[in-house]
């Protein structure tokens, strides 16, 4: 597992009404939302990134009001075989 290091402003926790530890797994969560949402990564490696299991992560999605299923209409229609 790979560690990062940020530095951030003191004032941004406050801001957050957050500490360190749980304003790093806002962060998690949040990245990993965004990133499941715009297709880039799976829903397996964004519940990893969040630091949840695949349940907790969709949980979390829909407590955030974001979409648990993230469904490319282009890719299901070659799927199913549409042509119209």
């Amino acid at each position: 597992m790979t560690t990062l290091t940020m530095q951030l402003p003191e004032d941004v926790f406050a801001a957050v009404r957050s500490g360190p530890v749980d304003f790093l797994k806002e962060m998690r969560l949040a990245a990993a939302a965004k990133w499941y949402s715009a297709g880039v990564i799976s829903q397996e490696i964004a519940a990893e990134v969040a630091g949840l299991d695949r349940t907790d992560f969709l949980l979390a999605l829909a407590r955030m009001g974001q979409d648990s299923f993230v469904v490319d209409l282009d890719e299901l229609k070659k799927e199913i075989g549409y042509e119209g």
